[in-house]
């Protein structure tokens, strides 16, 4: 990495389409019970799914009769962990006046009762916690889940960030049933067609714009799934992605981790930085602060790191160099290709700092130890 010294781009909003087609067999000889359902959920893409079936029940009881709520305790957080933020969709249930229970795990606990019905299918959507067979079994139907890909590729909890950040073009929708031992390995009753849904603008495209697009889809393809009755004995497997692609192209899509943000220099070219910038988010590294305080005379390896926390790059050609001012509070990264490609930095924290007052500092140490080399990764000019 070299540091020299030295917009983003307005989000699109995304529309769904009207009408979502998927590939899901059904028989109009189906019948069911009237539906009692625990919806275990968290987040945005749960509460689109969750008002989707409310407003079914709305519209027609006599498919739904009921909706109770599982969500997981809110999680401690800020400076001493004084504050705790509550998961997204306890407020959304409470807003619909829907029942909630409170559960961070399920043992000892047992399902709601209502006039002495029980509750006779288990829909999870982004829930993150497993759905252990004792209540699965309880359950007349089983259990149903919504889930942003094309199962059973890209299986696991972050796959929106996955679709991203391995540059596909195209995604859809899964919805299965709950196995009983392992997460994303249920039968599929329903599924986006082949091939896929085209992700909109996909080479700007934010994990929030994605979630945008798919969210609405997943909720409409449950609706369908409970008014045509998929989920009631025979099932059927439906699903073609399996079918279309070998064993070892199937992708993971694990937890996002705080080290996926963690820049290497070394191996990780513009293209690359500014991907992770864009699904990711803030992006750091513990070397450009140390680089950028030293001189030939001193050896930098035997600073104290500090962490540099990028929140945001964007492209730099060097011939632009002539436009910065001394003024300007920004800086440019050169990358490891060759020649090297530049990333302004558009704002950046150091650790400790107050947040966006890191290239301030960073440009005054920089005029400190003007034309200095500092380094392997680093170079410093006159600022």
């Amino acid at each position: 990495m070299k540091l020299l010294c030295m917009l983003q781009l307005p989000a699109r909003s995304f529309k769904t389409p009207g009408t979502l087609f998927y590939s899901c067999r059904h028989s109009s000889t189906k019948t069911s019970n009237p539906l009692r359902i625990l919806f275990c959920g968290s987040d945005e893409f749960s509460i689109t799914s969750l008002r989707a079936i409310r407003n079914e029940h709305l519209r027609n009881p006599k498919t739904i009769a009921s909706i109770d709520v599982v969500h997981r305790p809110g999680k401690r957080t800020g400076r001493g962990l004084k504050l705790i933020r509550e998961v997204p969709i306890k407020k959304v249930a409470q807003e619909l006046k829907l029942s909630t229970h409170e559960i961070d795990t399920f043992t000892g606990w047992k399902p709601p009762v209502h006039q002495n019905e029980p509750i006779n299918l288990i829909v999870a959507v982004s829930f993150g916690l497993f759905v252990p067979p004792r209540i699965l079994n309880g359950a007349k139907y089983g259990g149903l889940n919504v889930h942003p890909s094309l199962l059973p590729d890209l299986r696991g909890p972050a796959p929106i960030y996955h679709t991203l950040l391995q540059r596909r073009q195209k995604t859809g929708i899964t919805l299965q049933t709950l196995h009983p031992k392992h997460f994303d390995q249920g039968m599929i009753l329903a599924q986006t067609p082949y091939p896929g849904l085209n992700i909109p603008n996909s080479d700007m495209c934010t994990p929030g714009q994605l979630l945008d697009f798919l969210a609405p889809l997943g909720g409409q393809m449950l609706v369908e799934t409970l008014r045509n009755r998929v989920f009631a004995p025979p099932l059927e497997d439906v699903g073609w992605y399996g079918k279309n692609i070998s064993e070892a192209d199937l992708k993971h899509a694990p937890k996002i981790q705080k080290e996926d943000s963690h820049i290497d220099w070394n191996t990780w070219t513009a293209d690359e930085i500014l991907l992770r910038s864009r699904v990711l988010g803030d992006l750091w590294d513990n070397i450009t602060w140390r680089e950028s305080i030293s001189d030939k005379g001193i050896d930098h390896t035997s600073l104290p790191p500090k962490r540099t926390i990028f929140h945001g790059f964007e492209e730099w050609q060097n011939t632009d160099f002539g436009k910065l001012s001394k003024t300007d509070s920004s800086f440019c990264l050169a990358t490891r290709e060759n020649p090297p490609n530049f990333l302004r930095v558009t704002s950046c924290t150091v650790e400790g700092g107050k947040k966006g007052t890191g290239s301030r500092e960073i440009i005054a140490n920089l005029g400190k130890f003007a034309k200095s080399d500092v380094g392997t990764h680093l170079r410093c000019i006159e600022v």
